[in-house]
């Protein structure tokens, strides 16, 4: 990527002070631009704004969009094109910089701003918000997809990037949508995978009359064991797959061994939860077509569907 110019020190202006946008503020603060203006509506988003973007007055939407230079638009998906229009009908002052912070949309749906004359972006963080301010640190260690509409417009979000210390990574407008699919299928189904295998877990260290966690460890109940087990053996799984990619698959579908998997579907489907083998043998078919697993592997999970 070219090395893009460095903005001025800008007035930037907020919509919301949700999680994306207090540690995208926090971000650009420490980057040594003033944070003016931010819109809040719950006590929550208040006190959140007062908290970690001291500098900015809460204001209602038109004055957000008065005070700015950089206008930043992180509110969901669903409600950008109503933000977008209420921008609009405030009557920004041509060459405000406008960004939103939406996955699954480029600038197209900042078209009605861009005819205003403003310079229109789109700059997602690929990351997932708490509501700390371990959010802001996280994004030191992000990628941004970033589109615009023109070299402008991209070197003004890539540089805006950098300077979060993100780093940008242009996807043409045309991808939005396979992109952001690309990071929820990666990041929020993982969520309902890892919640999945602790479930069934959990019932493993119950045991049959429920009694188990109390004596699952040596130090007696543990209510998070099953999340202790788990969570190295996952957190190496991923690291491993970041660097090798399929390769490091491991367990029985990488072994084609029909026989062990044939026990895991029986005993998930024996549990209350009956979902859990949906999810299980979802899962170990892909596994077993990326892997090449055999005739017998691959028609047991067929014939489980």
């Amino acid at each position: 990527m070219n090395s893009p110019i460095a903005p001025a020190r800008l007035r930037v202006g907020i919509i919301s002070a949700g999680r994306v946008g207090t540690a995208l503020g926090e971000a650009l603060a420490s980057a040594g631009h003033h944070i003016v203006a931010a819109g809040a509506r719950s006590p929550h988003s208040v006190g959140r704004a007062a908290s970690r973007l001291p500098q900015a007055r809460i204001l209602e939407l038109p004055g957000v969009v008065a005070e700015s230079q950089l206008l930043l638009l992180a509110v969901p998906d669903t409600a950008l094109p109503t933000v977008i229009d209420q921008v609009a009908a405030a009557r920004p002052r041509p060459g405000t910089i406008v960004a939103h912070t939406a996955g699954a949309h480029g600038v197209a749906i900042l078209e009605p701003l861009a005819r205003l004359g403003l310079v229109t972006v789109a700059m997602h963080p690929a990351m997932t918000f708490v509501g700390t301010s371990d959010d802001t640190a996280r994004l030191a260690a992000s990628c941004f997809g970033i589109t615009s509409s023109d070299e402008i417009g991209d070197a003004i979000a890539a540089s805006l990037v950098l300077e979060m210390g993100g780093t940008p990574v242009r996807i043409a407008e045309t991808d939005r949508t396979l992109y952001h699919a690309a990071l929820a299928h990666g990041a929020n189904n993982l969520i309902a995978l890892i919640t999945d295998a602790v479930a069934a877990l959990d019932a493993a260290i119950a045991g049959p009359d429920g009694t188990g966690r109390e004596t699952a460890t040596v130090d007696g109940p543990d209510a998070g064991v099953a999340a202790r087990i788990l969570g190295p053996l996952v957190r190496a799984s991923l690291e491993n797959v970041l660097a090798m990619g399929p390769e490091a698959l491991t367990g029985p579908v990488a072994r084609d061994d029909a026989a062990t998997v044939r026990r895991h579907l029986a005993a998930l489907s024996a549990l209350p939860d009956h979902t859990l083998v949906s999810g299980y043998r979802a899962l170990s078919a892909r596994a077993a077509e990326q892997s090449g697993a055999g005739r017998e592997l691959r028609e047991l999970l067929e014939a489980s569907s």
